[in-house]
């Protein structure tokens, strides 16, 4: 894989570029729309915003990866310079930019807020007990950034914002076990080192029950079918099963996610 696609971290950023793409497409049919240009301009921002946060959190961890010898990321590895890392972060953030300006204010504004939260995250914030503060921020924007720029209106996304920031809180503390012993040894103090590894399996496995909660409640109340209904309690009990044991969490995440949208495609649907 080239290096400049691997330092903007792949696999998240395609992740939340599909599902920007997938809540756009969900918005328009809910709305009785078709696809437009809009869609396609708003996923390309989306995308643009992903690439410059994976290259702006490489270049912020770059002094501790090579002191902790990080050789499969590029930039300790050599394999991109600094100079290149900051280029694949201008162009990312110019492309996020460039495709927001034709869809106006609201679309642009609400996308800097996520992307400069996102930074916050990388510049200041990742190693903090604040750290997962910029992603309740940034997630709980996504819904209304992709709104606006679908064009459709905000009443339709309010439920998903706390939901989705709540989510995305949660999935940073699962993400955070993953490397606890590695950022314990580096010196971080976020809320995860902070609290401890057993308190912060609980803390991200109860908001995703929440979580899964509001969904359930939100397509109870909807009106959902069997379908919707089934997909929603699949993703509840890979929640409850994540919770079990921290190393199961983060793949119930992504069966949730997946579930949890899918049943609300079916809904609209």
């Amino acid at each position: 894989m080239p290096p400049a696609l691997r330092l903007i971290h792949p696999a998240p950023a395609l992740a939340v570029t599909l599902l920007s793409a997938v809540l756009g497409a969900i918005l328009l049919t809910q709305a009785g729309l078709a696809a437009s240009g809009r869609l396609l301009l708003t996923v390309l921002a989306v995308a643009g915003s992903q690439g410059f946060t994976g290259a702006t959190n490489d270049l912020a961890d770059h002094e501790r990866d090579l002191l902790t010898g990080r050789r499969e990321k590029p930039l300790p590895a050599g394999a991109i310079s600094r100079t290149g890392a900051w280029s694949v972060a201008a162009i990312s953030l110019g492309v996020q930019v460039l495709a927001s300006l034709p869809l106006g204010a609201a679309p642009l504004v609400l996308g800097l807020v996520a992307v400069g939260s996102a930074a916050a995250y990388n510049g200041l914030l990742s190693r903090t007990p604040l750290s997962p503060l910029p992603y309740v921020v940034s997630f709980g924007v996504l819904p209304l950034w992709i709104a606006t720029g679908v064009g459709v209106d905000l009443v339709r996304v309010l439920p998903a914002v706390p939901l989705g920031a709540v989510f995305a809180a949660a999935a940073h503390l699962a993400n955070t076990l993953r490397d606890f012993d590695a950022d314990a040894a580096g010196g971080s103090r976020s809320l995860a080192q902070r609290i401890g590894r057993r308190a912060t399996h609980g803390l991200a496995a109860g908001c995703l029950l929440a979580v899964g909660v509001g969904v359930g409640a939100a397509l109870a109340l909807g009106g959902a079918g069997g379908a919707s209904l089934s997909l929603g309690a699949a993703g509840l009990a890979a929640v409850a099963i994540g919770g079990i044991r921290e190393r199961w969490l983060w793949y119930a995440i992504l069966v949730a996610a997946v579930a949890w949208t899918a049943a609300w495609a079916l809904a609209t649907g």
